[in-house]
């Protein structure tokens, strides 16, 4: 049977693990292992000499030379440098996560074959800076980035699919239920290092998401920290000394403080070996001291659900369904806290590492549905019901211009696109010239909701050049910020006056240029990666 998925795959660029996923040629989603036959690649880069390791051996030889391990790295993607020195070398972001892309590339052309598209997927809280860094990466693992989809967005494709909502239901119950009522979900995605919590509503055609929120430094590693921290007072209490001051033991610790971390979710209690220094010291943690430590970062994920679904006007009445994603969701703390404020028991039928992936594959179906080949027989009425299907996302932050007071000097945050505003969206306003005979305006372009300018994170500065000679102060300048459908920010400008479309150069603070992106790509594509 032709397969009109092929060449397709979507990806779970995790912080701490990795999946990668394809539609067979029936539609189904399936993870693809990798070359170990696990279903996950831990997200970790080693490097030995001339050697690059991805995954579970890096992972592992990390943990005795940390030094050349870069771990977590998506929570520095966005920024210039990665966060500390990897083998002695400053390193950018985008080719450590390149690295894994590409490793998960190999493996599923192992079982797949050539691999040229893929969907990516990204916390629904990143902001334009960190999609276009995860684009970049994407371009340098040699992978067509077709398209950028939020984890929560993903997340509820694969639940739509597993509930078989466009092939007829396992009783069909489900698809009649959405036609005569749409159902609100809240899907709460709390990973390795990032926390998602969105409500989407869901009919036969259309998935929408209402708001969402979040935090990308928030996730498991967190709670691994508070063990860490743990483990070494108690050691410390024991022998006196600190295994957190040599780098060798703390990875240990953290190796640990993960292990025991899953172990709680199953049992009441465990002990962990904790080594130093020549000694040794067995920690007995229970899971109610295990939720003591971790108590507050449990809230800051309860708030921001609440605070959500307070934001558009619902009440946790309203909501049907509580969907759980991510490894953290694991933890007993998780399903109890949502169940406690909920009133309903999380849905935990979803795989926690899988499914996100899954979703992105399904969304690159989605895809090749509207644009690609037709299908054989069959897979037609499939395509044509894909084909009709609609994803809708928000902004997770307000889209802004830096403006100043005239009367303080200072500069505010205008905002143009209010967060949560359904994508696409285009919205246009008339900012003035400062001066006399202005031959050029410069434009900050922030995210954030603060009406300071310097509390806003600036993504970019543009500068809107050409404009008509001889103009007076406070002469209208037009300005144009529209967010696409995955969340990446494009500008306009237009002096008023003249009428005339202005030039308009784009900054973004720590991007990636096109010929640094082709460099690195081409130094990529000559790597072996073990």
């Amino acid at each position: 049977m032709s397969n009109s998925f092929s060449g397709v795959i979507g990806i779970d660029l995790g912080t701490t693990n990795s999946c990668v996923a394809y539609l067979r040629p029936d539609g189904t989603p399936l993870t693809i292992p990798n070359r170990e036959g696990d279903l996950i690649t831990p997200s970790v880069v080693y490097f030995e000499d001339d050697l690059i390791i991805v995954g579970k051996e890096a992972k592992r030889a990390g943990a005795l030379s940390p030094e050349s391990a870069a771990v977590c790295v998506k929570r520095d993607i966005g920024l210039p440098e990665f966060s500390h020195r990897v083998a002695g070398k400053r390193q950018r972001p985008e080719v450590l996560s390149a690295l894994v892309l590409k490793r998960l590339r190999e493996d599923a052309e192992a079982k797949i074959g050539p691999v040229t598209d893929a969907v990516i997927t990204v916390p629904a809280y990143f902001d334009d800076l960190r999609r276009k860094a995860t684009q970049d990466a994407g371009k340098l693992a040699g992978l067509n980035v077709l398209d950028i989809i939020n984890e929560p967005t993903a997340a509820a494709l694969a639940y739509a699919f597993d509930s078989e909502i466009h092939i007829g239901g396992r009783n069909g119950e489900f698809l009649s239920q959405l036609s005569t009522r749409p159902e609100i979900t809240l899907v709460y995605d709390l990973g390795g290092g990032t926390f998602d919590v969105s409500l989407v509503r869901m009919s036969p055609d259309t998935f929408e998401t209402l708001a969402t929120d979040g935090d990308v430094q928030l996730g498991g590693y967190d709670w691994d920290t508070r063990l860490v921290h743990f483990l070494a007072e108690e050691f410390h209490r024991e022998h006196g000394s600190e295994p957190c001051s040599d780098p060798e033991s703390l990875a240990w610790l953290y190796q640990v403080a993960e292990e025991t971390k899953l172990a709680l979710s199953a049992r009441q209690s465990t002990r962990a070996l904790v080594m130093h220094d020549g000694k040794r010291s067995a920690v007995t943690v229970t899971r109610d001291k295990f939720n003591e430590l971790t108590a507050d970062l449990l809230l800051r994920t309860e708030t921001t659900a609440q605070l959500l679904v307070e934001g558009v006007e619902l009440t946790w009445g309203d909501v049907d369904r509580v969907l759980l994603v991510g490894g953290m969701t694991r933890a007993p703390q998780i399903t109890d806290m949502l169940h406690r404020v909920t009133g309903r028991t999380p849905d935990t039928s979803l795989s926690a590492d899988e499914s996100v992936a899954h979703g992105a594959a399904i969304h690159g179906g989605i895809l090749r549905s509207k644009s690609g080949p037709q299908p054989v027989e069959p897979l037609v009425e499939r395509q044509k019901q894909w084909a009709r299907f609609t994803t809708i996302d928000v902004n997770a932050h307000s889209l802004g211009i830096a403006v100043r007071d005239v009367s303080t000097g200072l500069y505010g945050n205008s905002i143009l696109i209010p967060k949560n505003t359904p994508l696409p969206i285009s919205q246009t306003e008339v900012f003035r010239t400062h001066d006399e005979h202005q031959s050029k305006v410069r434009v900050r372009v922030l995210e954030g909701e603060a009406s300071d300018a310097e509390a806003c994170r600036q993504i970019g500065v543009f500068d809107v050049e050409g404009l008509a000679p001889n103009l007076p102060k406070g002469s209208p300048i037009e300005i144009c910020c529209s967010y696409t459908a995955d969340g990446r920010i494009h500008v306009s400008g237009k002096d008023v006056t003249s009428g005339s479309i202005a030039e308009i150069s784009i900054h973004r603070t720590g991007d990636m240029k096109a010929d640094e992106i082709e460099q690195s790509r081409n130094e990529l594509d000559a790597i072996r990666i073990t």
